[in-house]
């Protein structure tokens, strides 16, 4: 399935650099990056994996990939963090978020470095901007569950000043979450 862009998020592409110095560029999720995000998620250790998706999983789904790459920018945001090696473009980190359409202001968020780029920045970088443009889409606040084993990604969390706590229907998962500050356009 083909989506068309009704507004492709161009204010999103940046280029930083990592606490090591590398060069990344982040960029939105486009259609065509569906052999982008499953050579990502290949490569990622089967540990990296089981804690982006909470279960054991081999090789992304076509379904999910497509999934992954075809995003509307609005109810759905993914941006990706990549290098480029000659002509080669390498996706080194990904994160999304999902409106909840139960709760409308309220929306998921997930996140997933490569194993060789952890530690350098671009997690937090990711996370940065995907907040800042939930708050600017009015949306109240950010939630994941993670395993209550990923220090990393609880770490980050806290340091963002997200609110960490006990999943009430999982005990071996932590709830992050975070209010919003809403930017109101002047």
């Amino acid at each position: 399935m083909i989506y068309t862009i009704a507004r492709y998020p161009v204010h999103l592409i940046d280029v930083v650099r990592t606490f090591d110095g590398s060069r990344i560029t982040i960029r939105p999720s486009l259609p065509q990056d569906v052999d982008l995000q499953k050579a990502f998620f290949r490569n990622l250790s089967p540990e990296s994996r089981y804690c982006r998706f909470l279960t054991r999983m081999g090789e992304l789904p076509a379904a999910m990939a497509e999934a992954f790459a075809n995003v509307d920018h609005r109810r759905h945001l993914a941006l990706i963090a990549e290098v480029f090696e000659g002509d080669r473009e390498i996706m080194v980190g990904e994160a999304r978020y999902v409106i909840d359409e139960r709760e409308p202001g309220v929306a998921e968020f997930a996140l997933a470095i490569a194993d060789d780029w952890h530690a350098r920045g671009i997690a937090r970088a990711l996370l940065d901007r995907l907040e800042r443009e939930a708050a600017a889409n009015g949306l109240q606040s950010l939630v994941a569950d993670t395993l209550i084993s990923n220090a990393a990604m609880i770490a980050l969390s806290r340091r963002a000043g997200f609110a960490v706590r006990s999943s009430r229907d999982d005990a071996s998962l932590a709830r992050l979450e975070k209010q919003l500050v809403v930017l109101k356009a002047a």
